[in-house]
């Protein structure tokens, strides 16, 4: 009951209180991706905890530290006679987060996939692929580039995009929206959107939503870099930063590009190897701390009744 506490202590205070500190991280515009695996983590850890903390209380931790026979003539039981009413409902908690985050999650990538076969079809009557762009061009008179991800995924520019910007920054935010599609941006986005929806009284869910659509764009930002001058990038998101695109797709412009200009002008340092090791660590540790917590009582009861049973003869 103590580990149930603890988890559910942790669900309750990381929920509420853990957006705070992971918005204010200097560093995640240093390693946007690693700061998408945070945020994400962060979320999975709360969900994760909140479900083993009702099956914890429900199920006894030093169940498995009988004999296998012993084990085995449990389980016989449950599947019998049934779990008990406390079992029941700790299985139905769980079965309800899963279950409405998975329809959440399906719903918002169905919507999006809907919303996106309706805009290729309109840009296959309306648009001309260009293969020296290796990108769909548009007539409209804003200036606007931006992804159609997924399957026979897209890059389309408008005529006054071309207009707007140089042959150097036309490649530099070009290759800001490839970076999107073969990073499947899409997906990560779809994750937080698909948390948020499904527990929209979730502060920490919320925020991760707004996170990583911002983190997304400086990581496709990242790596343009790496192929394109920043101030070729910087130019083009000025060019763009009133443009507009549609919510289910991803653009280069939008109300985050003047920020971004000035990270693509005043770099920061790289995170060093340490700081790197110690992010990936604080992801596992989201991951896979509720886990250890939730097993550990079972694994002490287990290695405890087996050290005794190896004593005793």
């Amino acid at each position: 009951m103590t580990d149930a506490a603890l988890l559910a202590g942790y669900a309750v205070v990381a929920a509420l209180v853990l957006a705070r500190p992971l918005s204010a991280a200097r560093w995640a515009e240093r390693a946007p991706r690693l700061a998408i695996a945070m945020w994400l983590a962060a979320c999975v850890s709360v969900a994760g905890s909140a479900s083993l903390a009702v099956l914890t209380a429900a199920v006894p931790a030093d169940a498995i530290g009988h004999g296998l026979a012993d084990l085995l003539e449990i389980c016989t039981m449950i599947l019998t006679e049934g779990p008990g009413a406390g079992a029941w409902a700790a299985l139905g908690v769980c079965g309800l987060v899963a279950v409405r985050l998975a329809a959440c999650l399906a719903a918002v990538l169905m919507r999006a996939k809907r919303e996106r076969g309706r805009h290729a079809a309109m840009l296959a009557l309306l648009g001309r692929p260009d293969r020296a762009l290796g990108a769909v061009v548009v007539d409209y008179a804003e200036p606007l580039v931006y992804c159609l991800p997924g399957r026979g995924a897209k890059t389309v520019i408008t005529t006054a995009a071309l207009r707007s910007l140089s042959g150097p920054q036309v490649a530099a935010v070009l290759a800001h929206e490839r970076a999107h599609v073969r990073g499947r941006h899409h997906l990560v986005l779809a994750a937080g959107e698909a948390f948020a929806r499904a527990f929209p009284f979730v502060p920490l869910f919320a925020s991760a939503r707004r996170e990583v659509a911002r983190l997304v764009e400086l990581r496709a930002d990242d790596v343009a870099a790496s192929r394109h001058p920043r101030a070729q990038i910087a130019a083009a998101l000025v060019g763009l930063a009133t443009g507009r695109v549609p919510a289910f797709v991803m653009g280069a412009g939008g109300q985050s590009a003047l920020t971004r200009v000035r990270r693509m002008l005043s770099p920061a340092a790289p995170l060093a190897r340490g700081e790197r090791v110690a992010g990936l660590a604080a992801v596992a540790l989201l991951l896979g701390g509720p886990a250890v917590v939730a097993a550990a009582p079972a694994v002490s009861a287990f290695v405890a009744h087996h050290c005794h049973a190896l004593m005793g003869r």
